[in-house]
């Protein structure tokens, strides 16, 4: 134990913030498209709108990201869309994201960068799936995702 988490739920601990944001990126999205759950002035958009592809965006790969399926590309392509939210919609109302209220598009930007590196951890179907190399020894938390390198 090095801190005051012990190192051995990392991976969980991973899963866990995979799992949260995941579900408060998929409202994210529905609040955009369905006006839920909060009604937002520009609810209920239409599909072939590049709202309604956001929403859609966000509300598909927030599925996917919260079963921990794909997690690599799809956590790409949400950091993706993020940033390109960001830079359309927020950075024109200013530099700062306190500012322009783009701190929730920068906050998810980064996430999923973090996922597309790290992986969906133990507790996805991407793990379920054998999506993981256990080298001789390796307990299966130690080598849950391949490496980026592969």
């Amino acid at each position: 134990m090095s801190g005051p988490i012990p190192s051995r739920w990392a991976p969980y601990l991973q899963s866990a913030l995979r799992i949260v944001v995941a579900f408060l990126f998929v409202a994210h999205g529905s609040q955009k498209f369905f006006g839920f759950p909060a009604a937002e002035a520009r609810a209920g958009v239409s599909l072939m709108s590049l709202l309604g592809l956001a929403s859609m965006i966000e509300m598909i790969g927030g599925t996917l990201m919260f079963l921990g399926l794909l997690t690599r590309p799809v956590a790409f392509v949400l950091a993706g869309e993020m940033a390109v939210a960001y830079f359309t919609s927020h950075a024109p109302r200013g530099f700062w994201p306190l500012v322009n209220r783009g701190e929730p598009a920068v906050f998810f930007c980064f996430t999923w960068l973090y996922f597309a590196a790290a992986g969906a951890g133990p507790w996805s179907i991407d793990a379920l799936r054998g999506r993981r190399t256990r080298a001789p020894g390796t307990s299966p938390t130690q080598a849950y995702e391949r490496p980026i390198s592969s």
